[in-house]
């Protein structure tokens, strides 16, 4: 324990994975919701702007809360999955910053290298940031590639901050290779199109960035996913390839290492994670990995009646419990 038993339940056509993962991402809209945006510059001169949401109501005089919140790949901090849950948080007193990755912002970064499904120095940076504007309660919020790097983070060092009390992550590839593998499935093309698509468009403004390092006839090698992290993920962020890269930046094999209350929400049947992304046996053995599977949900599609969907309420609940 804990695997948690969850309240979750879908209901007509929101039982079907792919139409709440595209309905969810596609056609949902959160208004009311206003963002002010910081850049934040990085040592290595490089930078990420994070998109902030203030609390709605005063916070206490001893109690100054913000939760980190990080998207998944190729989007970015205006998702509905992420204004959702800035919204909620923010109407129930936390400050909220959201995080764009590297070169997600509408804007190019200046390095060579942007951002990958284990890249938790940026995190590491902004924690830190925040604990010297004196922050003392931080919750970090990860949806999908942005979940990875947050339970990474979590796991790799021993000296996160006693100001981070609780991490909320929704549909996890915590085992990078298996879930290459689910998204090279046939039922899968829509998604991998996309990704292929906003990738090579990255790629092509790379190379006009770097044309020493990048060249159009690896550009039209890049027709699969891999092949993407083989020619340009790998070399960029210090892998030998893309195989050595799903492997140093999974975080599966970080979960034991975990020491604060973190929840892990994954749909049965989210259409992007093999059965290697659900940490079963972890969270039998933890009281601190909060593990919940409800038997629909698709990708990050917890679709609930009214103006928030379960992911974030969930979430709301969880961060409460474990201030």
């Amino acid at each position: 324990m804990p695997i948690v038993p969850s309240r979750f339940r879908a209901s007509g056509l929101f039982k079907d994975p792919h139409f709440s993962t595209i309905y969810s991402a596609k056609i949902r809209r959160v208004k009311g919701i206003t963002q002010t945006r910081e850049r934040m510059e990085l040592p290595d001169r490089d930078y990420i702007d994070i998109d902030w949401t203030l609390a709605a109501t005063p916070q206490g005089d001893n109690i100054k809360k913000v939760a980190v919140l990080l998207h998944g790949l190729e989007g970015d901090a205006q998702r509905p999955y992420i204004l959702g849950t800035a919204k909620l948080l923010s109407n129930h007193g936390y400050d909220v910053a959201a995080i764009n990755f590297r070169g997600c912002s509408g804007s190019q970064n200046r390095l060579y290298r942007s951002y990958h499904s284990g890249d938790t120095g940026d995190i590491r940076f902004v924690v830190n940031t925040l604990v010297t504007r004196a922050y003392n309660h931080i919750n970090l919020y990860g949806v999908s590639l942005g979940g990875n790097a947050v339970l990474k983070y979590l796991g790799e060092q021993d000296d996160i901050p006693s100001q981070v009390t609780c991490a909320a992550c929704i549909g996890v590839p915590a085992d990078l290779k298996a879930s290459l593998e689910q998204l090279t499935k046939r039922e899968n093309i829509i998604y991998r199109t996309s990704f292929l698509v906003h990738l090579r468009a990255k790629y092509r403004k790379k190379m006009q960035q770097f044309p020493d390092k990048m060249n159009k006839e690896e550009y039209k090698k890049i027709n699969s996913l891999k092949r993407f992290d083989d020619l340009y993920t790998a070399p960029a962020h210090g892998f030998e390839d893309a195989l050595d890269y799903y492997a140093r930046a999974s975080s599966f094999d970080y979960l034991d290492k975990i020491t604060i209350p973190t929840l892990i929400l994954n749909a049965k049947n989210d259409s992007f994670l093999h059965g290697d992304c659900y940490p079963i046996a972890q969270a039998k053995n933890s009281n601190i990995i909060h593990l919940e599977m409800p038997d629909h949900g698709g990708h990050v599609g917890f679709y609930m009646k009214g103006e928030f969907y379960y992911n974030e309420l969930r979430t709301l609940e969880f961060f409460q419990k474990n201030m």
